[in-house]
C-alpha cells in the first residue's frame, strides 16, 4: 500500500531532510512516525537510532514500516528484552535500531564508538529534565550524532520552561541561551516561593511570542488538516461517606507540607478519593464504592468502555466487579477490542498514553476511574480514542469525588495549568 503524504506531512519530511536536528510537534495521531520513515529514506541515513516508550518500541515503528510501499524495504530491529538479547540485536544487520527509553544510558554505555549517524527520540518524556539521566546520557553523544530529531505531540504540555532541554540539545543553546539558568532570567519571573525557594515561574510580558520566533526554524508545529472527531468532555461527580477518607487524613497529617512529601500525600488521597488505599503494609483499605457503581452505570449503557486506572488495586476491584472486564496486554487485547468482544478494556494511562494505535477502532467512550497528576498522560490517552479513524463522537467521562482532591486536578486539567505547583497546592487545602 502506498503512502499518499497530507499537505503538513510533506512539509514535515522537508523540514528534517533539509535539516539534521529538529523538533517536530504535531498533535496525537498526526503520523509522525511515518513522517520520520520517509524522512529517513529520502535523506539516505544508513544507521539510525530510535528511542522510544516501551511499548512503542515493542509494537509500533516494524509495523508501520512493514505496512507501506515506500518504506517496507527497511530492516527494524528491536533492541529489547535482557542485555544478552539486547546485545545479540545491536550485533544484528539493520536499518534502524529500536531501543526502549529505559535502555538507552545502557546503550550508550555499552558503545563506547557511537555508531549511529541518525538519532530519533519519539516522544520527549524523559528528555525534557535536565537532570535526568536520558537526557545526560544523550548529551554525552550529542557531537557524535549527526542528525538528532525528537518528535511530541506535547513538547511543553506544563510549561514552556520544558523547551529548553530539547531545543538546547538540537543545537547547542544557540537560540534559548546555553544554560536553563539564563532562559529563565530572560523571558520568566518567579512566581510562587517561600523565602530564596522558587516553586513555580511565570512567563514575562511577550515572552511566549519571543520564544516561539526563537525556535520556529528548528521547531515544525503546524495545524494539520486533519479533521478529529467531536469530543464531549463529562464529569461524573460521586458522594461517598467521608468518615474513612477523613480519618485517614488524620492519619497522615502532618505539620507542614512541603513539596518533597507532596507527591506521596497526593497519590494517598487521590487512592482515597477512587475508593481504597494501600496502608504501610501494603495492605488494601477499603474506603467506599462510588466509582464503581458509576462506572457500572456507563458500563450498562452498553457500548465498549476503555477505564483509565492508576492503581493496582483499582483494576483489581473493578475486574471483581466487571469480570468481564479485560486488562490491556498489547496486541491480543487490542485485536479483541476492534473486533468488539470486550465490552469494558481496562489500561494504565501509561501504556495507553503512546504508540497504541488502533484503539480507536473499536469503541469511543473513555472512562477515567481516577485521574492522572500528568497532563502529558492525560492529552495522549484521550487522543487513543479521539483521533483519525474514529467514526463516532468521543465522550470522555471523569469520575470525580466531591470535596476530595479529585476536584483541584480536574480544575488544572481543564485549564493546562501547573501541574506541580496545582499538586502542592492541592495537597496544601486539603490539609488545611
Amino acid at each position: 500500500m502506498n503512502f499518499s503524504p497530507r499537505p503538513y506531512q510533506s512539509l514535515a519530511v522537508k523540514r528534517m531532510v533539509d535539516q539534521p536536528a529538529h523538533l517536530l510537534a504535531l498533535r496525537m495521531g498526526a503520523g509522525k512516525t511515518v513522517i520520520m520513515l520517509l524522512a529517513i529514506k529520502a535523506m539516505k541515513a544508513k544507521k539510525v537510532l530510535v528511542v522510544a516508550p516501551k511499548r512503542v518500541a515493542e509494537l509500533v515503528w516494524h509495523t508501520e514500516a512493514a505496512k507501506w510501499n515506500q518504506t517496507k524495504h527497511f530492516k527494524v530491529q528491536r533492541v529489547l528484552g535482557n542485555a544478552a538479547a539486547r546485545k545479540k540485536a545491536l550485533a544484528a544487520d539493520a536499518d534502524i535500531y529500536v531501543i526502549n527509553r529505559e535502555n538507552f544510558s545502557w546503550l550508550v554505555g555499552e558503545l563506547p564508538n557511537w555508531p549511529f549517524d541518525c538519532v530519533v527520540i519519539d516522544e520527549n518524556r524523559g528528555f525534557k529534565d535536565r537532570s535526568s539521566k536520558s537526557w545526560k546520557s544523550l548529551k554525552s553523544v550529542r557531537d557524535k550524532t549527526k542528525r538528532l530529531y525528537i518528535l511530541s505531540g506535547t513538547p511543553a504540555p506544563n510549561s514552556l520552561l520544558e523547551l529548553w532541554p530539547q531545543i538546547s540539545m538540537l543545537d547547542w543553546g544557540r537560540r534559548l541561551g546555553r544554560s536553563l539558568t539564563a532562559y529563565r532570567d530572560k523571558w520568566f519571573v518567579p512566581d510562587k516561593r517561600n523565602g530564596h525557594v522558587v516553586y513555580s515561574w511565570s512567563l514575562k510580558t511577550g515572552a511566549a511570542q519571543e520564544i516561539h520566533a526563537a525556535v520556529a526554524d528548528i521547531m515544525l508545529s503546524v495545524e494539520s488538516d486533519i479533521v478529529l472527531p467531536d469530543r464531549i468532555d463529562n464529569v461524573v461527580s460521586v458522594s461517598f461517606d467521608m468518615t474513612e477518607y477523613e480519618e485517614m487524613k488524620e492519619e497522615m497529617m502532618v505539620e507542614d507540607i512541603v513539596a518533597v512529601s507532596a507527591g506521596v500525600l497526593a497519590g494517598k488521597l487521590a487512592q482515597m478519593a477512587n475508593g481504597a488505599v494501600y496502608n504501610e503494609s501494603r495492605a488494601v483499605r477499603h474506603i467506599h464504592d462510588a466509582k464503581l457503581d458509576a462506572l457500572e452505570e456507563i458500563v450498562d449503557q452498553g457500548e465498549p468502555v476503555l477505564c483509565l486506572t492508576s492503581f493496582q488495586h483499582d483494576q483489581a476491584r473493578i475486574l471483581e466487579r466487571f469480570p468481564e472486564a479485560v486488562v490491556f496486554d498489547g496486541e491480543p487485547s487490542l485485536k479483541a477490542w476492534q473486533k468488539g468482544l470486550v465490552p469494558l478494556l481496562l489500561m494504565h494511562p501509561a501504556s495507553g498514553g503512546h504508540g497504541v494505535d488502533g484503539l480507536q477502532v473499536g469503541g469511543n467512550v473513555i472512562v477515567w476511574f481516577g485521574l492522572p497528576f500528568s497532563l502529558d498522560l492525560y492529552e495522549q490517552a484521550n487522543a487513543r480514542l479521539h483521533r483519525t479513524g474514529q467514526k463516532n463522537g468521543v465522550v470522555v467521562h471523569h469520575l470525580v469525588a466531591i470535596d476530595t482532591i479529585d476536584e483541584q486536578i480536574m480544575e488544572v486539567l481543564a485549564t493546562k495549568g501547573d501541574m506541580q505547583q496545582a499538586l502542592l497546592d492541592a495537597v496544601k487545602k486539603e490539609f488545611a
